[in-house]
C-alpha cells in the first residue's frame, strides 16, 4: 500500500479509537510491548556496533537508518509503557562511534554478514509487530503495532533491494515440485 492509503486508513481508525473507552492493557499486550522494546533497544545497540565495523557508505547509511528507526520506536514504546505503569526491561547502553579500520579482523563482521544480520532482526521485528497486533484488544495499541509494522516493511524492502544488488541476500535454494519442469524462474 502506498503511504497515502495507509494514512487514510489510520485516520479512519483513529476516529473510531477516539471514542473507545480507556481500559488497562492485558498481560499479552504488556508482554508483546515489553519484548518488542527489548528487541528495539538491543538491535539499536548491535547495529551501532555494526556501523563501527564497516567503511561501505551505502551500508553505513542503511545501518544508520536502522538505528534511527529502532531508536524512534524504542522511545515511543518507553513513553507508552511508562504512562501505563509498566516497568521497563534492562537494556544495553549505546555504543560510541569508533574507527572501523581499528576493529581487529577476528572480531569484524563482513559487510554481507552485517547486512544479513540486520535483515534477520528486521524480519524478527516484523513478526513481533504482526503478533502484537493480532493479540491486542485496544485499538490505540493496534494502531501503534500497525505503524511499527509499516515502518519495518518499508525499511526491509529497501534493504533487500540493496542486498540483492550487492549479491549479499542469502536465500534458500529454489524448490521445484516433483513432476514440474525446472523453469528456474
Amino acid at each position: 500500500m502506498c503511504p497515502d492509503v495507509l494514512e487514510a486508513i489510520k485516520n479512519v481508525v483513529q476516529s473510531l479509537v477516539d471514542d473507545e473507552p480507556k481500559s488497562p492493557l492485558h498481560v499479552g499486550e504488556v508482554m508483546a510491548c515489553w519484548l518488542f522494546l527489548t528487541l528495539c533497544a538491543e538491535t539499536q545497540v548491535q547495529t551501532e556496533a555494526g556501523m563501527n565495523s564497516t567503511t561501505d557508505p551505502e551500508l553505513r547509511k542503511s545501518l544508520h537508518e536502522a538505528v534511527e528507526l529502532f531508536k524512534s520506536q524504542k522511545e515511543q514504546l518507553t513513553s507508552f509503557l511508562r504512562l501505563e505503569g509498566v516497568p521497563l526491561p534492562p537494556t544495553s547502553e549505546s555504543k560510541p562511534i569508533s574507527d572501523p579500520n581499528s576493529v581487529p579482523l577476528g572480531v569484524k563482521l563482513t559487510d554481507k554478514e552485517l547486512a544479513n544480520s540486520l535483515r534477520k532482526k528486521i524480519s524478527m521485528a516484523i513478526t513481533n509487530c504482526a503478533n502484537g497486533s493480532a493479540q491486542t484488544i485496544l485499538s490505540d495499541v493496534g494502531m501503534m503495532w500497525a505503524k511499527f509494522l509499516q515502518e519495518h516493511i518499508t525499511f526491509l524492502t529497501t534493504l533487500k533491494s540493496q542486498m540483492r544488488k550487492r549479491g549479499w541476500l542469502q536465500a534458500p535454494p529454489p524448490y521445484y515440485p516433483p513432476g514440474s519442469p525446472n523453469t528456474g524462474r
